[in-house]
C-alpha cells in the first residue's frame, strides 16, 4: 500500500511540475509562432532576463559599417546563440521562455524601417519547432537607436523555471 501511495505522489508531483506554465494560443488557428497568453503559477520561479546584442559578424570590418554586426537576421542569431549559452548557466532552455520583448532598429537598407521578415527567420529556429514548441508571449517594437551604431536589435526575455 505504501508503495502505491509513493508511486502516485511520485506522479501527481511529476504532472503538477508541469503544469507551471499554460500557454494559451492565438485564436483562430492561427499559426503565427507566439502564444496569445502565457500563465505561469506562483510556485515557478521567474528569471528576468536581461537584453542581449548581438556580437561582432566581421571583426575584420570598419566598426561603423553594416557588415560589422551583419543585417538583422545575422543579429538575431547571434542574440539567440548568446541567450544559448546563459540559459545553459540558468538550467533553463527556450522552452521556459514565458515572455520576449524585442527591439528593432530601422534599417537604412530598407528605406527606415525594421526588419522584421529577418528577425522572424532567425526566430523561427528556436521557437514553434517540433523539437521546440512553446511559444512564448511577446511583443516587438522599432525604435530609434540602441547603445552600439548599426546594431539592430535587442531581445529581453522572461523565463519560467519550475
Amino acid at each position: 500500500m505504501k508503495r502505491f501511495l509513493l508511486a502516485g505522489l511520485m506522479i501527481f508531483s511529476g504532472i503538477a511540475a508541469q503544469a507551471d506554465v499554460t500557454r494559451h494560443p492565438l485564436p483562430n488557428n492561427s499559426t503565427f509562432p507566439i502564444a496569445q497568453a502565457v500563465e505561469v503559477t506562483a510556485d515557478t520561479t521567474l528569471i528576468f532576463h536581461s537584453g542581449q546584442l548581438p556580437a561582432v559578424a566581421n571583426p575584420d570590418a570598419d566598426k561603423s559599417s553594416r557588415e560589422y554586426y551583419g543585417d538583422t537576421e545575422t543579429q538575431a542569431l547571434s542574440v539567440f546563440k548568446k541567450f544559448e549559452k546563459s540559459f545553459e548557466n540558468l538550467g533553463v532552455g527556450f522552452g521556459d521562455v514565458v515572455k520576449m520583448t524585442v527591439f528593432l532598429v530601422g534599417d537604412p537598407e530598407l528605406g527606415g524601417r525594421m526588419d522584421f521578415g529577418g528577425f522572424m527567420k532567425a526566430y523561427v529556429k528556436y521557437f514553434g519547432t517540433e523539437d521546440q514548441p512553446n511559444k512564448p508571449a511577446r511583443s516587438a517594437f522599432q525604435i530609434a537607436a540602441l547603445a552600439r551604431p548599426n546594431v539592430f536589435i535587442e531581445v529581453e526575455m522572461v523565463i519560467a523555471k519550475p
